[in-house]
């Protein structure tokens, strides 16, 4: 038995789960509930408050993604090299939590900005090495339950931080300060748990010729067509701040808007671990290849809206598309990846698609105020749509006398 595998076999379980991926669920339920309370308030502050026009907004979410993206894949990159997963995912989720404090203070949009680039920085840390510690600790055939698992956990807490808001903002008349400082709490709670519960794997120390390089070259045909496919949808899949701005536009009132992302994260909770467990046995890529299609239905449902009854629906619809893309896309690419460069793929893959985040925002912003609100959201189907078509050339290339084995990865 090699060391991964043995690592697993003494692992404690918790609901059938190695302990590591029970636990870094519980850590992102927390700081996902952190994040949750102020993450839908954050384009109403800027531009009820602050006074922020929409393409600023824009430039701002895209910034802050794209900023997690480029350390990303520089963090797994290290984490692979020095042989460390907790470390980093420990100063990662610190930092995220050191932001709240900054736009509970911000005066203008810059501190906005700052308190964004800082919570950010932080993800772009932590994201490698938190999903290198869930794969190590996972059996490869329930790979797409573990991601879908942490995903699902996420995902709750970001419906218990829009329920938190919720109640504050009619408790407090809308004060968007005090929801700001609040959110420090279950940062802070999030941080224990990883001190506390979370286990680095021992890895053998890596020999200078076989330590990972920042580089492309260790990753095949099929993987760069993935990263490719995802980026191209990502660069349609603008900030989520325009949906919140488009469900205002159409009249649901600022008080309700922390209970429609509520809905969407609540959905998105109780649809990943079904989805996971789907994929596992009837195949990944139909279900990523569902999610996409999904998507681009909804967009265009976006753009022609005209109720807020339709809204709801929409999110709702947005919540299930979650729940079918996020945590598979990576149980996929952990089955196509060398097992020493994991840390170091997990990060180009979610680079590659964060930095498509910043022209995503831009393009949104630009298409809202030049174009109309309806145009952001026809941009994002058809590049849902064209991610559609290459996917399936992905599967129909791989067909084969490994038909069956590519078909169920």
């Amino acid at each position: 038995m090699n060391m991964c595998g043995l690592y697993m076999t003494n692992q404690k379980r918790y609901f059938g789960l190695g302990e590591n991926v029970f636990f870094t669920g519980l850590v992102s339920f927390f700081m996902d509930v952190s994040s949750e309370m102020i993450y839908p308030l954050i384009p109403l502050f800027l531009a009820n408050v602050l006074g922020v026009n929409k393409s600023m907004i824009g430039l701002i979410e895209g910034i802050a993604e794209s900023t997690a993206s480029f350390l990303k894949v520089f963090s797994g990159w290290l984490s692979d090299r020095i042989g460390q997963r907790k470390r980093l995912l420990l100063a990662g989720y610190a930092i995220s939590t050191l932001s709240r404090p900054v736009i509970a203070l911000a005066g203008g949009w810059q501190q906005v900005l700052a308190s964004r680039f800082v919570d950010r920085l932080g993800k772009g840390i932590r994201t490698a090495p938190r999903d290198a510690i869930i794969a190590e600790s996972t059996e490869t055939t329930h790979l797409a339950r573990a991601f879908s698992f942490h995903r699902s956990m996420d995902t709750m807490g970001a419906v218990v931080g829009p329920a938190i808001s919720l109640i504050l903002l009619q408790l407090y008349h809308n004060n968007y300060t005090m929801v700001f400082w609040l959110s420090v709490i279950p940062g802070v709670i999030a941080v224990f748990i990883i001190v506390a519960f979370i286990k680095e794997k021992k890895r053998p120390a890596l020999l200078h010729a076989e330590m990972p390089q920042l580089s492309f070259k260790h990753l095949d045909g099929k993987v760069k067509f993935f990263i490719l496919i995802v980026t191209l949808f990502a660069l349609g899949n603008s900030s989520d701040a325009f949906l919140i701005l488009r469900a205002e536009q159409l009249g649901i009132r600022t008080v309700m808007i922390p209970a429609v992302y509520l809905m969407f994260n609540l959905i998105y909770s109780l649809s990943a671990i079904p989805a996971g467990m789907a994929a596992d046995r009837y195949g990944r890529k139909r279900i990523i290849l569902l999610g996409f299609i999904l998507f681009a239905v909804l967009y265009y449902g976006f753009a022609v809206a005209k109720s807020t009854t339709a809204i709801w629906v929409l999110f709702s619809l947005y919540g299930l598309f979650m729940g079918l893309t996020e945590g598979i896309q990576k149980a996929f690419l952990s089955t196509i990846i060398p097992a020493e460069f994991k840390a170091t793929a997990f990060g180009v893959y979610a680079s590659a698609v964060g930095l498509a985040a910043l022209p995503a925002s831009l393009i949104g912003g630009l298409l809202w105020e030049r174009v109309s609100p309806a145009a952001t959201f026809y941009f994002g189907a058809g590049m849902a749509a064209m991610s559609t078509i290459l996917f399936i050339a992905l599967i129909v290339q791989n067909k084969g006398p490994s038909h069956k084995t590519v078909i169920s990865s």
